[in-house]
């Protein structure tokens, strides 16, 4: 495994060591299994896979968190965040979407590093089918608490949960009061926390903890000690107490032999060998480099049979998403039934004992700092339990760290400073008129204060079975979420409710969360996006998390949670990825032989047969950039507006008897004046389809925007000028999200106008346009294109010279491989440009490898842009760009001006 970083920052630490060789044969690694992340699911499969006899490789972007590294200085902590574009390669890693805020985690260890320790099992009669949602569809549990049952045990046997032991502890105390008063139900969780120095003796804080016999990933070193009672679980525990998922399972797997890697970021995914027997992954990922802050990473590449993947709900689905075109079989449930776990946080603030012979109220002692983060959790029953109504919930006490208590305090500032001002005062006084006073304690300890707020105050956390109605997808490039508290108004107001009579029992002043004021909330506990169900048309994967049409590749975490969990999810999860796992080892045995095939996945539970492999486009080449790295961006999340990636460097060269000359331009072999401008298009695009009139339709309604920016050049512009078709390079990016965003062009060709003809006879000219791109997991595409400029009736200049009918061919596919058209110029519908001098045909082969279609056009004020990009270079600057607009409208004035000559002029004597 890498060099585990030991800093206790957002720094990262020691440096990664770079990848081992293992089964190197055409330099691509090769394994049974690669594990995406280090959360309650990847950690289980990375356990259970290698156990079984299995190579595996867990991958965690995040860096290692050992016993005392957590951050607690002000330094630290504004370091503490993930962003590694802009050098943060922290604990937090906060997204902000439509109607909610997450925070989620990113070390190895997952979420459990930051989650508040409760595992409890998901109620029996929680496991809804047939739920309607608001919007339609239905929210179906495809497993049953009998089916997890077992594998609850075999994840709390690893992660050793405890109710809390403590009998005196004030926030405690007051909730079981409250819940008793109001007759609620309430119980003290299973806590995956450390109490006590051994089994079945009482607990002690701060006692030092012997390693299992599996070792740490941490190293021999490392010291754990019993819970100290900080209230730190949530910001990471420094003295070890917890039991995250790095102490048990990713230390038991790494001691069976899996491989664990840190700052192993992955970034897309495709299968090999799609439709045989064969199957597996090809894995391409980035190694986040710390020290080299702001610099593009190199693209690795690895082979698995199986790909598990764990990165969490926001990680998953992401990757899912961008890696969409290179799964094309992909249920359309992907992205959907994403829920918050029904998240709702609140406060009680300045809890009051009742007065006792006509005094005033006392302060009620919470001391929310003391303990863990949770010990208590009220739960009130849902319509489908005996005694319920509505959608049930669970409300629990939420501790914090001390050192918010001081910020609870000085936040009061107008008590602040009045109490401050009157011991200062006091102490001029003393000064002025020689008091006598040498002893000041008292006076400081007023200007202190009591703390009577801070010790009087506690958050309350409630979680539930909200609607799981929002839906994931990309937006240029980015994760994005539309979800509205709406829909689980009724929900919230219950759990809302709930609350605010709990603080009116203990007579405090009950706070909502400032984000509720806006119609938001913030979840912790994101779940859905790639559901789990009975078949493709209402879910991404099967029962056990294998995605439909694709063997081998599962998914083992909050993201296959196909609704709401209600209670804390973490062990929900480990028992699904448990069962999982469970599965695939059964599977591999009775197949007698490492990796699931097509056959196999038939025995999952649903219809997961294999997606038909998909032909590329006729004439599609293999170019060296297969396999070649890319240089990516740091952080993938900022779509567009990341860092400019860069393409593989080497690409085949397309024989030149194939090109017809029509190859990439090259240097020009004398000092010649080039001239370039840049172009931008945006329009809508869909898959499925070969017509770009019907991809421009179906991609508005179904919001799939597309477009492009590109750098034309011609290197010699007297050439350009010269050549009848007018050859240029094309340079840029094509962004669309349903390719994963932002694609920099590999290779690009653009004609500026080739010859053509119109129906009628008239002259008529194209604008081709042929692109080669590839996505995030590695398959390569051409975007082709046209702009069909030809005189009719009005005024059509504007409209032809700014629309580009384009379709989208899988596979690299060069110029001039289409065969050429033998019928009408108008009948040619969806790109086949050949670039041969006159327009392609697509023919039925093309058509086979057409990805989808659509239509873009050049915007008003793009236009007014690109006319200001102009730029020449060389010995004749000037005249290079009077000979390119010479050109320009030269062609023009061919197809257009030819038509004036046919109107009589009005002063012209008629004869």
């Amino acid at each position: 495994m890498g060099r585990l970083g030991t800093g206790n920052s957002g720094d990262a630490g020691s440096e990664p060591a770079s990848d081992p060789p293992r089964h190197r044969g055409n330099g691509i690694e090769k394994v049974d299994v690669v594990v995406v992340g280090s959360g309650f699911g990847g950690s289980v499969a990375a356990l259970r896979l290698a156990e079984a006899g299995q190579s595996v490789v867990l991958m965690e972007r995040g860096k290692p968190y050992p016993p005392g590294s957590f951050a607690r200085s002000p330094s630290e902590m504004g370091r503490n965040f993930w962003d590694p574009d802009r050098g943060l390669y922290g604990l937090f890693d906060a997204w902000t979407f439509r109607g909610t805020e997450g925070l989620v985690s990113s070390g190895l260890g997952g979420g459990s590093l930051i989650y508040a320790n409760v595992l409890l099992r998901k109620d029996e009669k929680w496991f809804v089918n047939e739920s309607p949602i608001p919007g339609g569809g239905y929210e179906n549990w495809p497993f049953t608490r009998a089916d997890l049952d077992p594998y609850y045990d075999a994840a709390e046997a690893m992660l050793q949960p405890v109710p809390y032991p403590y009998k005196d502890t004030a926030k405690t105390l007051a909730m079981e009061q409250s819940a008793a008063s109001l007759g609620l139900s309430i119980s003290r969780p299973p806590l995956a926390i450390t109490f006590s120095p051994a089994p079945d003796t009482e607990p002690r804080t701060n006692h030092a903890l012997p390693l299992p016999g599996y070792g740490s990933i941490h190293g021999p070193a490392t010291v754990r000690t019993t819970c100290t009672l900080s209230g730190e679980c949530d910001i990471g525990c420094n003295a070890g107490a917890k039991n995250t998922l790095d102490h048990n399972y990713v230390s038991a797997a790494a001691s069976k032999g899996a491989d664990v890697r840190t700052f192993h970021d992955v970034r897309g995914i495709r299968p090999l060998n799609a439709g045989t027997q064969a199957g597996g992954y090809e894995v391409r990922y980035v190694v986040h480099r710390p020290d080299r802050q702001g610099e593009l990473l190199t693209e690795r590449i690895i082979h698995c049979r199986r790909l598990i993947l764990g990165a969490g709900t926001f990680g998953t689905n992401f990757l899912l998403l961008r890696n969409r075109a290179s799964l094309p079989g992909l249920s359309d449930a992907l992205g959907t039934r994403f829920s918050g776990n029904g998240d709702l946080l609140t406060f009680i603030m300045g809890a009051k004992t009742p007065p006792t012979n006509g005094s005033r109220p006392g302060v009620r002692t919470l001391t929310g700092s003391k303990g863990p983060v949770i010990t208590t959790a009220i739960r009130v029953p849902d319509a489908h339990d005996d005694d319920g109504d509505g959608r049930g919930f669970y409300v629990e006490d939420a501790g914090y760290p001390a050192f918010m208590n001081w910020l609870i305090e000085t936040a009061q500032l107008r008590t602040t400073v009045k109490r401050t001002a009157k011991v200062a005062g006091q102490l001029l006084k003393d000064r002025l008129f020689d008091a006598g006073r040498s002893n000041v304690s008292a006076d400081l300890a007023a200007a202190l204060g009591d703390g009577r707020l801070s010790s009087s105050s506690v958050p309350m956390l409630g979680m539930g079975r909200d609607i799981p109605d929002g839906v994931m997808t990309l937006r240029d490039g980015r994760l994005a979420i539309a979800w509205t508290m709406a829909t689980s108004k009724e929900y919230f107001g219950r759990v809302r409710e709930t609350m605010e009579s709990i603080s009116q029992d203990l007579d405090g002043d009950f706070i909502d969360n400032p984000l509720w004021w806006a119609k938001r909330v913030i979840t912790v506990h994101p779940i859905g996006g790639a559901p789990s169900g009975r078949h493709p048309g209402e879910a991404v994967c099967d029962s056990y998390g294998e995605v439909f049409g694709y063997p081998g590749l599962f998914v083992v975490d909050g993201a296959a949670m196909p609704g709401p969990v209600g209670a804390n999810p973490s062990l929900t999860i480990a028992a699904f990825a448990e069962r999982t796992c469970a599965h695939i080892i059964e599977d591999a045995d009775k197949a007698a032989h490492r990796g699931i095939s097509p056959a196999d996945a038939a025995g999952s539970g649903g219809d997961s047969g294999t997606v038909a492999a998909q032909r590329e486009a006729a004439g599609a080449v293999v170019d060296v950039g297969a396999s070649a790295p890319r240089a990516l961006a740091p952080d993938a999340t900022k779509g567009k507006g990341a860092p400019e990636e860069q393409p593989a460097s080497a690409v085949s060269e397309v024989p030149a008897a194939r090109s017809r000359g029509l190859g990439m331009p090259g240097a020009p072999g004398k000092e010649a004046t080039s001239v370039r401008f840049t172009e931008q298009m945006h329009g809508w695009f869909s898959p499925g389809t070969t017509d770009p009139e019907k991809g421009r339709s179906l991609g508005r309604d179904r919001s799939r925007k597309i477009m492009f920016e590109l750098t034309i050049t011609a290197e010699d512009i007297d050439a350009f000028a010269a050549d009848p078709n007018h050859l240029a390079k094309a340079e840029g990016y094509v962004l669309a999200d349903y390719f994963g965003g932002r694609m920099p062009v590999e290779r690009g060709w653009f004609n500026l106008f080739v010859q053509d003809a119109s129906a009628d006879g008239a002259p008529a000219r194209r604008m081709l346009y042929r692109l080669w791109l590839r996505d995030p997991g590695g398959t390569p595409f051409t975007f082709t294109g046209y702009k069909l400029i030809h005189n009719e009736a009005g005024f059509d200049l504007w409209p032809d010279t700014t629309t580009l009918f384009a379709t989208i061919l899988r596979g690299h596919v060069p110029p001039d491989t289409a065969p050429p058209d033998t019928g009408s110029p108008d009948t040619l519908g969806t790109g086949g440009t050949g670039h041969t001098g006159r327009p392609g045909h697509t023919g039925g082969a093309a058509h086979e490898g057409s990805v989808g279609a659509g239509i873009l056009h050049i915007r008003p004020l793009d236009f007014a842009k690109q006319l200001t990009t102009f730029r020449a270079e060389g010995p004749a600057p000037a005249a290079g760009l009077m000979t390119f607009g010479k050109l320009f409208g030269g062609e023009l004035w061919q197809v257009y001006g030819r038509g004036l000559k046919r109107v009589p002029f009005p002063f012209k004597p008629q004869r």
